[in-house]
């Protein structure tokens, strides 16, 4: 948010799963089934660039990280659901749909953390849309200047005695080095077992034509609107950075590896990118518990 305005990137990206469903053709990568209407009056500006330039790499482009980074996410989610992973955590959430299209009743407790003027933000389109939040779903508005993740999570009924899911996209490139790492330094902290997604833009020589045209396209615009790139990596720059904040098991996995191949059998023009990249991590030393707190 800037100055009550919401980030930008986050209708964009809402904008794109929604767009995936309306533009492309199946196989789909990714079925986000509310994000339109979590847009609300916004919706059809926002899809309309998709559907009058739906073939501009730009657009095209955004299409296919959204869509695969949703996808590869919610599947390892999925699998630690199987295993008895019960707690999923979505850090900077801005407009993600997961807990309104999951089985309301399900076993996974979905907390949602971003800044609280972006959750307010969010709740009233929520409301506007006429989408009930359901019981499973825990607001978390933290101020990461002002009160540490951990402690707006507890407060919110987390448990730290036990394994986690958590996910981070969209986020760490407009972040310093610094910042992440204090990101990744209370999550790193939460019990052995916690697996974390996060996506990260690659480092400049690590990418392809098609993934620096649109770098050099999208990088200058999201400056001027507030929202500058800040970081890229290479994958060992981000395993050695996530293993001295706690973690390990860090597998790396390109756009054109994170959906089942199939998938990129298609008979439109959305293509996977070279700018980015997913890791999937995993907490390797227990931390100590700390008891939840009663919400509210």
């Amino acid at each position: 948010m800037d100055n009550g305005r919401p980030s930008r990137t986050a209708l964009t990206a809402a904008a794109a799963r929604a767009a995936h469903l309306i533009v492309d053709s199946p196989p789909l990568l990714f079925a986000d089934t509310v994000a339109y209407d979590l847009l609300g009056e916004q919706a059809e500006e926002f899809v309309g660039y998709h559907r009058a330039h739906g073939e501009h790499p730009i657009l095209r482009g955004v299409r296919a990280t959204a869509a695969v980074r949703s996808r590869y996410t919610e599947d390892r989610l999925a699998e630690a659901v199987a295993r008895g992973v019960t707690q999923y955590v979505i850090l900077g959430a801005g407009l993600d749909s997961y807990a309104y299209r999951s089985d309301p009743a399900g076993p996974v407790r979905v907390f949602e953390v971003d800044h609280p003027a972006t959750q307010r933000w969010k709740r009233r389109l929520l409301n506007q849309a006429g989408i009930a939040i359901p019981g499973t779903v825990a607001f978390v508005p933290v101020d990461l200047e002002t009160e540490s993740l951990v402690d707006a999570l507890v407060r919110e009924g987390f448990d730290t005695s036990r394994p986690a899911f958590a996910s981070w996209l969209g986020v760490t490139m407009y972040l310093t080095r610094d910042a992440i790492a204090e990101t990744l330094t209370a999550v790193g902290g939460l019990a052995a077992g916690t697996e974390m997604v996060l996506d990260y833009t690659l480092a400049p020589e690590l990418r392809d034509a098609a993934a620096q045209e649109y770098a050099d396209a999208v990088a200058p615009m999201a400056a001027e609107q507030g929202e500058p790139w800040l970081s890229a990596f290479r994958p060992e720059e981000m395993s050695a950075l996530l293993e001295e904040h706690g973690f390990g098991l860090v597998q790396h996995t390109r756009h054109q590896d994170a959906v089942d191949a199939a998938l990129w059998e298609r008979t439109d023009s959305v293509r996977p990118s070279n700018l980015s990249a997913l890791a999937h991590a995993t907490v390797l030393v227990a931390a100590t518990p700390r008891s939840p707190q009663p919400s509210g």
